[in-house]
């Protein structure tokens, strides 16, 4: 069993941690709780930070002649300029953070299905999009996990984020060794991981962590995280896992019985169709790296990329973004 870094994640703080929504109330996640045991939480509340108490009158989004407003319909009140003002300043103070799990909905931490509003009287939306601070967050770090609790009741959205957390705290406590021996090492690690999500960023990473210019590790470091995080920024297709795992078959294929085999194929077909999630696949895979003593296996962060334990929830069932 893998050793995980901890990633640090700033997170809504109404979800589980504090009653601070519009209307007093806190929002335990099971996703979140399950999280507490292995990651350092820095949570936070945009609306409560600029002044506006709990309980509150709720907020909404209005665009009017191309600009959108943080507006407070029963005060009457624009929030704009303190909402963006205080993104900006947590933002900056922030430091270290490996992602971001916020409020879905919010008009200030939502980050993609906030409803707009045309004006301050009862009227319906006239569409979605993220809030002041959900949508700060997804400017300015896009290269790491950002997502919503109702995103991450999704096996594969859940998936991914967590392999991106991980990866992503694990690979910071490699760049601050400044040992170049760490970083290959890691590399080499990642290696069935990056050929799932991104070949050509996994090409550009093994020519960086080569060095043939000589650079110093400070700028290699830079380069190695920017493309690691590009390599890891979308959801890998489906395909690309499944050819990494026939690949990985071939280093069983004189221990498994042919019925062993045939039950893999058709849990990869099962994954392809997108009924089982990706973890089942992987677990099968990292069991008979055990048993067979495969320490390369073993090694590779695809087969236990996040810990085991965070692997209880089931799936939503909705939709899965593509």
């Amino acid at each position: 069993m893998r050793e995980f870094e901890r990633p640090t994640i700033a997170v809504s703080k109404c979800l589980g941690f504090e009653p601070v929504r519009w209307n007093g109330e806190m929002i335990p996640d099971p996703f979140v709780k399950n999280l507490r045991a292995h990651v350092h939480f820095l949570p936070v509340c945009p609306e409560v930070e600029i002044g506006l108490g709990v309980p509150r009158k709720p907020v909404r989004v209005v665009e009017k002649g191309g600009s959108r407003k943080l507006f407070q319909l029963e005060t009457n009140k624009d929030f704009t300029k303190n909402i963006l003002d205080f993104a900006d300043s947590f933002v900056s103070s922030l430091g270290e953070v490996d992602g971001f799990v916020l409020k879905s909905r919010s008009p200030s931490c939502g980050i993609k299905d906030v409803k707009i509003y045309p004006g301050t009287e009862k009227t319906s939306p006239t569409g979605r999009s993220a809030g002041f601070f959900g949508g700060t967050i997804v400017d300015r770090f896009s290269f790491l996990g950002v997502e919503d609790e109702g995103r991450l009741t999704n096996f594969d959205l859940r998936e991914t984020f967590l392999t991106r957390i991980f990866a992503h705290a694990e690979l910071r406590r490699v760049v601050k060794s400044t040992k170049m021996k760490q970083l290959v090492e890691f590399h080499a690690k990642n290696k069935h991981l990056l050929m799932a999500y991104n070949q050509k960023e996994m090409r550009i990473l093994g020519r960086t962590v080569a060095n043939p210019e000589k650079v110093s590790f400070e700028q290699l470091a830079l380069d190695y995280e920017r493309h690691f995080n590009l390599a890891l920024a979308k959801k890998p297709r489906r395909g690309s896992i499944v050819n990494v795992l026939l690949h990985t078959l071939g280093y069983f294929k004189d221990e498994l019985a042919t019925k062993e085999k045939g039950l893999f194929l058709d849990l990869m077909g099962k994954y392809r169709k997108g009924s089982i999630p990706l973890i089942a696949l992987l677990t099968l895979v990292n069991s008979w790296a055990v048993k067979y003593e495969v320490e390369y296996i073993l090694n590779q962060t695809l087969f236990e990329p996040f810990p085991e334990d965070l692997v209880k929830m089931r799936d939503s069932g909705k939709a899965i973004e593509k």
